[in-house]
């Protein structure tokens, strides 16, 4: 045998390779794993009943299918995928694995999972006490309502009648005093999912994860076992949301991107900022397929401000009613007196400048100028009837219908024939005038008592008083006379 294929010591290369690999397989594990070991394999066969897993040692891991289905009955894994499990069993027929003990055991069992730090699956029975009454494996144990979860807990009831898995804090007198923690195993989880995910994952990434709480600045989403971030209230969507609770709910699945990752001084916390708005598409890249000036539309008061008030035409997108633009009929001082937040109103696009991403809207021509045919309805010398809006020195104000209103000058009153029952008018008064002169474009018009000229000589239009006269043509006095001299004779 020449050289060549021998090693240094003598030893042929596949003697040696043999050797190298029988020596690496044995250590690499044979029985090794004991109960309570935590084991990272890969999936390498799924069974109509059970899962086979490469646990790195000359035993194959087995765990029940049932335990890796979700809540519509699949199979959670495949060939190929990664999986961490728990050592529950061993011996020559194979490696025991689980996601917890769980079942009916011994006391044996029980002290092998607080010894090994083993999840044990348990039931929260009801509450009690200082915490809750837990069943696992056939026995009673009591969990503080601190170790129930790895945050405060607002209602213990929601946590009743649920199967949890939990670690053995305290295990006495033969098992009849147990006292188990969730929050241990949570806070566990949570070291190992921050260190995986500072490790794997980068602001800017997308992740996904289920929604957990919410508060009034924003949703609470775990996208890890134990690990958390925050969807500020602001990031939720494009448009305004008011709670949280308009665009999310607890239990919801929701992806979302990554805007920041914040170490804190504990290991298992960090401060991750999330965002769904960015995620989503930008309504104001649409806004000019979806929008055109002199569009009338329907939209949602967001905010009042002095000056006028805010309108949500679509999700994310918000134009301002200036006050001059909210009504031809009323005269609008405070925003707040007119509109109020949340109510929906009709509204035109007078401009769109999606530069700057500012709408110009207005809610009296979405509902209509009514001085637009003032001309036609309104004409000098006609008589209608109108309501006194107020008085100033030099006239009344009558309304004569929503948005219209003339003047009546005291001038002109002075010169009617019967001024009293103008002088004596009160807001709100109903009065008869008649139309003077009408000046659509000025939104204004002029009124008149009817009973005057605008020179002041009213009494050329005055009936005349007749002087009786006798068929002859004199007067009265003369047919008096007459007759008087008729009677002499």
């Amino acid at each position: 045998m020449s050289q060549e294929f021998k090693d240094r010591n003598g030893v042929e290369e596949g003697e040696a390779s043999f050797a190298e690999l029988f020596e690496q397989y044995s250590e690499g594990g044979g029985d090794t794993l004991n109960v309570g070991d935590k084991v990272s394999g890969t999936v390498i066969q799924v069974g109509e009943n059970a899962i086979f897993v490469d646990t790195g040692t000359k035993l194959d891991g087995i765990v029940e299918r049932e335990e890796l289905l979700d809540d519509e009955g699949n199979c959670t894994v495949k060939e190929g995928d990664i999986v961490e499990l728990y050592v529950v069993g061993n011996d020559s027929g194979g490696i025991k694995l689980s996601r917890a003990l769980s079942g009916i055991g011994g006391l044996a069992m029980l002290e092998e999972a607080k010894a090994g730090a083993l999840p044990v699956e348990g039931k929260v029975e009801s509450t009690c006490k200082g915490g809750f009454n837990i069943t696992l494996m056939q026995r009673r144990a009591f969990c503080p309502v601190s170790q129930i979860d790895n945050r405060f807990v607002e209602n213990a009831e929601e946590y009743v009648g649920k199967t949890l898995e939990f670690l053995i804090t305290k295990l006495e007198q033969h098992g009849r005093n147990i006292v188990v923690s969730r929050r241990a195993l949570l806070e566990r989880e949570a070291v190992e999912s921050t260190a995986t995910f500072v490790s794997e994952t980068k602001v800017g990434d997308v992740v996904e994860g289920v929604v957990t709480r919410l508060a009034p600045f924003g949703a609470f989403v775990e996208i890890k076992p134990g690990l958390d971030g925050l969807v500020h209230i602001s990031q939720l969507s494009h448009a305004r949301v008011g709670h949280p609770e308009e665009a999310v709910s607890v239990g919801q699945r929701v992806s979302a991107k990554i805007v920041g990752i914040e170490q804190t001084d504990k290991p298992d916390k960090l401060k991750i900022s999330l965002s769904m708005k960015e995620l989503a598409q930008d309504p104001w890249d649409t806004l000019s397929a979806t929008f055109a000036e002199g569009d009338k539309v329907t939209g949602k008061v967001v905010r009042l401000a002095d000056f006028g008030a805010f309108v949500e035409i679509a999700p994310g997108v918000d134009g301002l009613v200036h006050v001059s633009e909210m009504s031809y009929t009323k005269r609008i001082n405070k925003p707040a007196d007119f509109v109020a937040e949340g109510q929906q109103v009709a509204v035109m696009i007078k401009s769109i400048d999606p530069d700057s991403r500012r709408i110009s809207l207005s809610m009296k021509d979405a509902e209509g100028d009514p001085w637009m045919d003032a001309a036609e309805k309104y004409r000098a010398g006609q008589r209608v009837q109108g309501v006194v809006e107020k008085q100033e020195q030099f006239g009344i104000f009558i309304q004569l219908e929503p948005g219209i209103t003339g003047l009546l000058p005291k001038s002109v009153i002075a010169r009617s024939e019967n001024p009293a029952p103008f002088e004596k008018l009160h807001s709100g008064d109903t009065v008869e005038v008649v139309i003077g002169e009408v000046k659509a474009a000025e939104r204004k018009i002029s009124l008149t008592t009817g009973d005057t000229r605008e020179d002041g000589d009213w009494k050329q239009f005055a009936p005349k008083k007749q002087t009786a006269v006798s068929p002859s043509g004199m007067g009265m006095l003369g047919a008096k006379l007459q007759e008087a001299l008729n009677k002499k004779k």
